[in-house]
């Protein structure tokens, strides 16, 4: 059994279109927006998200435009590396990690393993959540926040260990999801570690994902994507 690793930096200028390109590799953009203008580009090596000035609801995604290349019973860990704009209202948020086909909302996406920052970046927690179609958990506190520093962020969908006694069957790997964050001294963390995020009833493929959104507000919150490094095993 083999590992691969899948490392995405962003240089130069990578404007992801609405389908990925040979250009922009497998990224591409969902931008739900109306009457504004959201932008999403490479810049200092950097890949930033802004949402419009424009009073509107807006989406705007940062994904492999629904393939998903990403069998979760071969994912190991995925590791993202990303800021928020210091400024972000009640009405703004933002979500990332591995999931299942794109939506508007979050909760609706059928599986997904993402971090979420609901409202005030520098004061609210980030929270963690999954869902495997059968096993639902939303917005566990963190305890950490993500303000405008590049922190590291990772989902581990191999190392998880729950024992159980008999007749029970222990947990681990996709039925113990685990997540981990860097604290405010730049030291990686675990977090929530009290739930367990069990994806164990889901078969499929997942993708790498950002979604920066706002309600009906002229707020222009942001996120800045350092790196996304994706392990997984690989059969020969």
């Amino acid at each position: 059994m083999d590992v691969v690793v899948h490392d995405f930096f962003f240089p130069g200028k990578c404007v992801p279109a609405e389908t990925a390109s040979v250009v922009d590799g497998p990224w591409s953009k969902a931008d739900t927006s109306s009457t504004g203008a959201p932008t999403l580009a490479a810049s200092g090596g950097l890949m930033v998200g802004t949402l419009a000035v424009t009073t509107e609801i807006e989406n705007l995604c940062l994904y492999f435009g629904d393939v998903l290349a990403f069998d979760i019973d071969e994912l190991i860990r995925a590791e993202f590396w990303i800021k928020a704009s210091a400024s972000f209202a009640a009405t703004d948020s933002l979500a990332f990690g591995m999931a299942s086909a794109r939506n508007d909302a979050i909760d609706s996406i059928t599986a997904h393993a993402l971090f979420r920052l609901l409202g005030d970046a520098s004061t609210n927690p980030i929270t963690c959540e999954t869902d495997d179609g059968t096993n639902d958990n939303d917005d566990k506190a963190a305890g950490q926040v993500l303000v405008a520093a590049l922190k590291r962020f990772v989902i581990d969908f191999a190392g998880g260990v729950l024992t159980k006694g008999p007749p029970s069957l222990s947990v681990g790997g996709k039925g113990n999801v685990l997540f981990s964050m860097d604290d405010a001294r730049g030291d990686l963390v675990p977090v929530c570690r009290g739930t367990l995020f069990d994806m164990s009833n889901y078969t499929a493929g997942l993708q790498p994902y950002v979604q920066i959104q706002k309600t009906s507000a002229a707020t222009t919150p942001s996120f800045s994507l350092r790196r996304v490094r994706i392990t997984e095993k690989f059969a020969v």
